[in-house]
């Protein structure tokens, strides 16, 4: 798989092209000539469903476009819900002991969102979330989207420089924290950047530094569970909000937001340089929540089958778009098992709450079925979920299918940029599809794949750089419009970065980052189809494939492998496995046998970083 978050296409196209707007253009018209004309459509026995298949051999589908798409906002959908199904469980919180319906969360949420705007916050202004997965966070996200204010989502293992950055970068009005979560103590990290809270009178707060302001946008600091010299409280705010007065100020707003109004800043992962903040609207986020709840039948389930445990964070577009909003959208209970991933959690949670949707990364599949006391949680409920993140190995998708009985799983990929999801399964698709793709193009989506040196559409089966155009395609970036430029070109098509090929029937295959393909001799290795075969061998945990400089060559391969526990073996050992599977060129170079990789705050590998130090280690 999978949902690769926030990555940005550098421009990097043939020698001699005329910059990156220039090719793209290019691109553009070679695009345009080759268009196709329709698309055609097939049935299916099991279902009444319509599935975009590519035509005349090239690589393009359009997705299905049969259903409107939706233009309400959040509140409007979330107020939609609460009429529908008042009673129904919307959120529980394990950790918190919070259990809500959707009647009580509405309720809470129009307090919160009141509230808000009754400290002096107003349409368009930011607000930082910073801390993991609790009920605040479910409150903050939907009672900014209440008030038209913008929800910034912070990494909650953020360090005072990296949140000085974000918040500058977006210019934060208002931050939202928790006192403390295992070692990190988020008032003091913020102290570190702000000393002014301290002395600061709750809500009037202006950060300035000698004569260098740090924050000059910051002024409203909200604690969500203790009192801290500086801060609001977040029941005080909630509770200011409750007065009609305010409430009614609320409503009274609600009528000038749209449907387009940006609403959520998401940043970036940072694996190949600065975070950016994509910046999402409400139509981004609902249409996506609900295209994807489609594809996975939410709307054929009974309200005992729409029970979602939630262990992603709640920070990644994932968890607040396909967990968050798709529960509000389909009347689901949401689940929050712990605060940050814990698979024993997962499990109880499961178990306890009889769960019977689990999203999830492939790191974290791996770490549930790994749970030494595994077989003694009851998962009886359990029929589908989400896997997504980052590419997933064949093995553990039939392993996820087979062993938590995720028979209705659900392989999808898309990037923060596009809301998240662009490709995903049927449930219904076999095992061996949803073990060798990402799925089908999602509705009201187009998706081409470029060959890159020729400039053309590629043809079915090859590789080449995936593009997006559609509903889904963020605002942009947030104040950079050259960086916004570089990766949504003239005619909308939003260049992943990402290779990959489509098939006759419009199954798409990621096959690596184009940055991280490597050029061996003038041939070309992706090295996800590596990483897949290398997974195959019985005592290799995880491994990962970079290119390192070779000055006959240009680059080599060199394989890093993570080892199972208790598993040994030797560079000859898995030299030898790979004779006669795959080509001679493929063959790694070098074996290095590693017991981590370097990773973002995010847990995402930075191969850059990773080729940096295989290169030391080999002495190249």
């Amino acid at each position: 798989m999978a949902v690769y978050v926030g990555m940005l296409r550098l421009g990097r196209l043939c020698a001699g092209s005329s910059g990156v707007l220039g090719a793209r253009a290019a691109l553009s018209r070679s695009w345009q000539e080759a268009r196709l004309q329709g698309v055609r459509f097939l049935s299916s026995r099991e279902v009444d469903r319509m599935v975009s298949t590519p035509i005349g051999g090239l690589s393009y589908v359009q997705g299905c476009t049969k259903k409107h798409l939706n233009s309400k906002t959040v509140g409007q959908c979330l107020e939609t819900t609460a009429q529908r199904v008042p009673e129904r469980e919307a959120l529980v919180v394990l950790h918190e002991d919070v259990r809500l319906t959707f009647a009580q969360l509405k309720e809470e949420v129009d307090k919160a969102a009141s509230g808000l705007l009754s400290i002096g916050l107003c349409k368009g202004d930011r607000l930082g979330m910073w801390g993991p997965n609790s009920y605040a966070w479910v409150l903050m996200q939907l009672a900014t989207a209440q008030a038209g204010i913008i929800l910034v989502s912070v990494n909650p293992a953020y360090q005072a420089m990296e949140l000085e950055y974000v918040l500058k970068k977006v210019g934060c009005k208002a931050l939202v924290f928790p006192k403390q979560f295992k070692t990190q103590q988020y008032y003091n990290v913020l102290k570190q950047i702000c000393p002014e809270v301290e002395n600061a009178q709750p809500g009037a707060l202006k950060s300035q530094r000698w004569v260098c302001p740090r924050l000059p946008d910051l002024t409203t600091v909200i604690s969500v569970d203790a009192p801290l010299p500086g801060t609001l409280l977040l029941d005080e705010v909630v509770a200011a909000g409750s007065t009609r007065q305010h409430l009614d100020q609320l409503q009274y707003n609600q009528q000038f937001l749209s449907c387009h109004d940006p609403i959520n800043i998401q940043f970036t992962s940072g694996t190949t340089g600065s975070p950016k903040g994509a910046t999402l609207s409400h139509y981004n986020i609902v249409n996506n929540s609900n295209i994807l709840g489609e594809r996975l039948k939410l709307h054929e389930k009974t309200p005992e089958q729409l029970r979602m445990i939630l262990p992603n964070p709640l920070y990644h577009c994932l968890g607040s778009v396909a967990g968050t909003m798709m529960c509000l959208m389909y009347g689901a209970t949401l689940i929050l098992a712990s605060p940050i991933f814990n698979g024993k959690k997962a499990l109880e949670a499961i178990s306890r709450e009889r769960g019977t949707f689990l999203y999830g990364t492939p790191t974290m599949f791996v770490d549930i079925l790994n749970q030494p006391d595994f077989s003694s949680y009851d998962i009886s409920t359990m029929c589908g979920g989400v896997i997504a993140g980052s590419p997933a190995p064949p093995e553990l998708i039939r392993a996820i299918i087979n062993k938590i009985n995720m028979k209705d799983l659900v392989v999808a990929y898309g990037t923060t940029e596009n809301s998240p999801v662009t490709f995903a399964h049927f449930p219904e698709d076999t095992v061996e599809q949803k073990a060798e793709s990402v799925g089908r193009i999602m509705p009201h989506t187009e998706a081409r794949i470029m060959n890159m040196e020729a400039g053309t559409l590629a043809k079915l089966n090859t590789p080449g750089e995936l593009c997006i155009r559609g509903y889904c395609v963020m605002l942009g970036y947030w104040g950079e419009p050259q960086k916004t430029e570089e990766a949504v070109d003239q005619d909308k098509w939003y260049w992943t970065g990402d290779v990959a090929t489509m098939n006759e029937q419009g199954f798409c295959k990621i096959v690596g980052r184009s940055k991280d393909m490597i050029i061996r001799g003038g041939e070309n290795i992706y090295p996800a189809e590596l990483e897949d075969f290398f997974h195959t061998h019985p005592k290799v945990q995880e491994v990962q494939v970079v290119g390192v400089k070779d000055d006959r060559m240009g680059e080599e391969i060199c394989a890093c492998i993570r080892l199972k526990d208790g598993e040994e073996t030797t560079v000859e050992e898995i030299k030898a496995f790979c004779k006669g599977k795959i080509s001679h060129f493929k063959i790694p170079k070098y074996i290095v046998f590693v017991t981590n990789y370097p990773l973002t705050i995010s847990g995402k590998i930075q191969k850059f970083k990773l080729r940096e130090q295989m290169e030391r280690h080999l002495n190249l």
